[in-house]
């Protein structure tokens, strides 16, 4: 396994060169996310997305942002788009409207969101046909993401053949885990055939946002220990010291860990044979139930963690059960990673719900004052936009939000990649 590069700060410039741009896509089975930035300074020129691909109903958003004749004015339109050759056309031509183009000699290099890297890519990665082929034999551990994520290479590759693509894989940052941390205890030998192991995901949220938490705190990432937990409909924490990961809670896939939105998170393995042997359910059924009947959704018939508040308000006791389960799981993990990395300097919330929910932050560590925990009522209540710190000055552990840029992050490790 290679090393990456490491990321420019956000301070510093990028190098002068003239090509200084980085296209960002994350493509999903029937979706694309783009963003369009320079790296000069870490300015969006433009975002968008493309939905319901194949669909007679596609929807395509695009917003130019700043610079290049952008207007800041939404654009929406409606219609089939029948694959993502087409849905990349279309983007192509919308930023080209805005002077934008994807033939711009302005363009560095295309980034792509690749969810499985398995063992090997521990680093951005520059897409040749070897690399692709690698991804394609990861699809067995990845069925639902790694898939899409090679339509989008594909077709990034045809639109221009003569740019670098890069490849920033989600598992990447958690490459660096133990053996101890990363084997599951079952026969090795069947483990090492099949290419079961903990990979953890959502690896590009957690290394901006510990690397974030340590520039926040005034200390390079180097000498600061964080445990970072990524809420949103899927949830994960990792254990990061020292800029690096020693422990997350996703596994071969995003099913394990936290309880999420409609994923259960840990679960009694068990649960899965006494299903289909009581109650006749075959193992896509199981998959199913598990991934996208469970979690919050199985508890009380939500996802959503502002109806779930409205509801608990409103006396709803499965709202509260809910919430009451999301909780004690979350305070389990971060029990266990303040023990896995024996110091602990910061605790961070980001992604959708560590973000915005007040009431989550608050709870998750309510009772926690022994190991240096608390927040500030006044500063939790706090919305903004920027990280910050919530816990009040006494408190041993800083507890922060920082908000999660996977898009410029992947768009820093591609140009890193390339102008190395």
């Amino acid at each position: 396994m290679t090393s990456a590069p490491t990321p420019p700060s956000q301070e510093s410039t990028a190098p002068v060169t003239a090509a200084t741009r980085v296209l960002v896509l994350n493509s999903g089975s029937s979706s694309v996310k783009y963003q369009l930035l320079d790296m000069r300074d870490h300015t969006r020129l433009a975002v968008g997305l493309v939905e319901r691909i194949g669909e007679e109903t596609s929807r395509l958003v695009h917003t130019p942002l700043t610079g290049d004749g952008g207007d800041g004015e939404k654009r929406e339109r409606t219609g089939p788009i029948a694959d993502h050759a087409a849905a990349l056309e279309a983007v192509a031509g919308e930023l080209s409207r805005d002077g934008l183009g994807v033939d711009s000699p302005a363009l560095a290099a295309i980034g792509h969101r690749v969810v499985h890297g398995g063992l090997k890519f521990s680093a951005p990665t520059v897409i040749t046909d070897e690399v692709l082929k690698e991804i394609e034999r990861l699809v067995p551990v990845a069925p639902l993401h790694n898939p899409a994520n090679i339509t989008g290479i594909r077709t990034a590759r045809e639109l221009r053949p003569d740019l670098p693509q890069v490849a920033v894989f989600d598992t990447a940052f958690h490459t660096t885990m133990p053996e101890s941390a990363a084997r599951y205890a079952i026969d090795v030998e069947t483990a090492d055939a099949h290419r079961i192991r903990r990979y953890g995901f959502h690896g590009t949220s957690h290394a901006y946002v510990s690397r974030e938490t340590a520039r926040l705190l005034g200390k390079d990432p180097s000498e600061v220990n964080v445990i970072v937990l990524h809420l949103g409909n899927g949830a994960s924490a990792t254990a990061v010291r020292g800029g690096e990961c020693v422990d997350t809670s996703m596994g071969l896939t995003p099913l394990e860990g936290l309880v999420m939105g409609t994923r259960s998170g840990d679960i009694d393995p068990a649960v899965t044979f006494h299903l289909m042997r009581v109650a006749g359910m075959s193992a896509d059924e199981v998959d199913v139930l598990l991934n996208k009947k469970s979690g919050l959704v199985g508890l009380c018939g939500d996802n959503d963690m502002r109806e779930i508040r409205r509801r608990i308000d409103e006396g709803d006791e499965r709202a509260r059960l809910a919430f009451d389960i999301y909780i004690h799981r979350l305070k389990k993990y971060i029990g266990a990673y303040y023990a896995v990395l024996g110091r602990v300097d910061a605790v961070a919330f980001t992604a959708g719900v560590g973000e915005n929910a007040a009431p989550v932050r608050a709870a998750a560590v309510a009772g926690l004052e022994e190991m240096g925990l608390a927040v500030d009522a006044d500063l939790n209540a706090v919305r903004a936009d920027s990280a910050r710190v919530i816990s009040p000055e006494y408190a041993r552990v800083a507890v922060a939000v920082v908000p999660t840029d996977e898009e410029l992050e992947i768009a820093r490790q591609a140009y890193a990649l390339v102008n190395a």
